[in-house]
């Protein structure tokens, strides 16, 4: 998704900066050019060496250090860049970005930069809240900075309130849709300026950001079910819902309009998405039907119980001196159901297996009447449950195309993509 995009990350005097270090990793391992500019009170609370380390670029903090190629540094970073982040933010960097100071290598870069900006704040709930400081704030929002919230919890100075530096996964998220507007816009501006002579950009490194499915309502399920024994025990599965959020984060951020039903995981709700929250395979069922009639496109990555216990015990079940014997009857097929009340949507189906894993999606895609199943074994390195990775096979009535060992987010592109091809 960020191949060929360079990110700066600024980092400030902030307790939470050790988070930053996950943020510069994990953009790393996503193919971007990563960048980062500390202010002098970061070096307090994280090492330069551990950015250096992590993104093979030095990390730059003296507007005047003399030890990188004869250029106007900050201005030549500037115009690199896709798209520019301060994570954490401290209150002193949002009044000065918010007044145009430009006194450090860091707010110096931020100036001259002409990029999608965010500014993701981490302070005392009492500076954050401070009029001064939602003055800066409004601000910064007023000449196009994008502000990231921040959360709400225990704090390190030992008070409870909002001013906590989101987790990286999240800010991860932010950069993308920044990065996926911008080459929108980007894409539309230049097709207005010359649309007789439209460039071919199909297979560009933009060609993931392009609004191609602007306009398409698409049903996303993910996560798994839980299906109760008694109020303290239930029945489930090891699906974390990465597979299934990669997928509606990344049709969102090509320009549909997303519902995302699901299970219980333990991942951020994205932004921008309408999220339908269920525990059970009968609820799921039930959302899926409720939003079914209006959707272009459904994709079911959900891991969903097959099964659930045919007596759910009003109370705890007790141990006793005997086995206990469990009875259990059939949950709803929901791939079934939308495959025999199909009209106009395109069905994609999921697949994990541990055994025969072409014969039986091959099956799964006939008897349902699927349109495409992605198939994938839990016994290949990198693929199944709860991993970053995945492997699989993409599987239509026309034939199957096997990708190689992917990040989830390259996935659920691919996935998007060969279903924009077979619609």
């Amino acid at each position: 998704m960020l191949k060929n995009k360079t990110v700066i990350l600024g980092v400030t005097g902030s307790i939470a900066s050790y988070k930053a270090a996950s943020l510069a990793s994990m953009l790393v391992k996503n193919h971007a050019s990563v960048y980062v500019i500390m202010t002098r009170n970061a070096e307090n609370f994280i090492n330069p060496i551990t950015f250096e380390t992590l993104t093979n670029h030095k990390c730059l903090i003296d507007t005047f250090d003399r030890n990188f190629e004869f250029n106007v540094e900050h201005v030549s970073l500037a115009k690199k860049a896709d798209v520019f982040i301060v994570a954490p933010a401290t209150a002193n960097f949002i009044a000065k970005a918010a007044h145009g100071l430009a006194d450090d290598m860091l707010t110096t870069t931020f100036l001259a930069a002409n990029c999608p900006k965010l500014i993701s704040p981490a302070m005392n709930t009492g500076m954050y809240e401070n009029p001064i400081t939602q003055d800066n704030i409004a601000i910064c929002k007023k000449y196009g900075m994008k502000i990231i919230e921040p959360a709400s919890g225990h704090l390190a100075c030992g008070d409870e309130g909002k001013g906590k530096l989101p987790e990286p996964e999240e800010l991860f998220e932010h950069i993308c849709k920044a990065v996926a507007a911008d080459s929108a816009m980007r894409s539309d501006s230049a097709k207005r300026a010359d649309f007789s002579n439209e460039p071919d950009i199909t297979n560009s490194p933009d060609s993931k950001m392009r609004q191609d499915l602007k306009g398409k309502k698409i049903i996303v399920t993910a996560g798994p079910t839980q299906e109760a024994l008694d109020p303290v025990r239930y029945i489930t599965n090891h699906s974390t819902g990465k597979m299934g959020y990669a997928i509606a984060k990344a049709a969102a951020a090509r320009g549909a309009s997303v519902t995302l039903i699901s299970g219980p995981v333990n991942l951020p709700e994205p932004d921008d998405i309408n999220v339908i929250n269920i525990i059970t395979a009968k609820e799921m069922f039930e959302a899926v039907k409720n939003n079914y009639a209006d959707a272009d496109i459904v994709i079911k990555a959900a891991a969903v119980a097959d099964y659930r216990p045919k007596i759910q015990a009003a109370e705890k079940i007790k141990k006793s001196d005997k086995d206990a014997v469990l009875e259990l009857e059939r949950t709803d097929d929901i791939l079934l159901y939308l495959g025999q009340h199909k009209t106009k949507q395109f069905l994609c189906g999921f697949s994990m297996e541990t055994e025969n894993i072409m014969e039986n999606s091959c099956k799964k895609l006939k008897k349902k009447n699927l349109d495409m199943v992605v198939a994938n074994s839990l016994r290949t390195s990198g693929a199944g449950f709860g991993t970053d990775t995945n492997v699989v096979t993409i599987i239509t009535k026309g034939g199957q195309k096997e990708l190689p060992i992917m990040s989830k987010d390259e996935v659920a592109h691919k996935i998007l993509d060969n279903i924009i091809e077979n619609s």
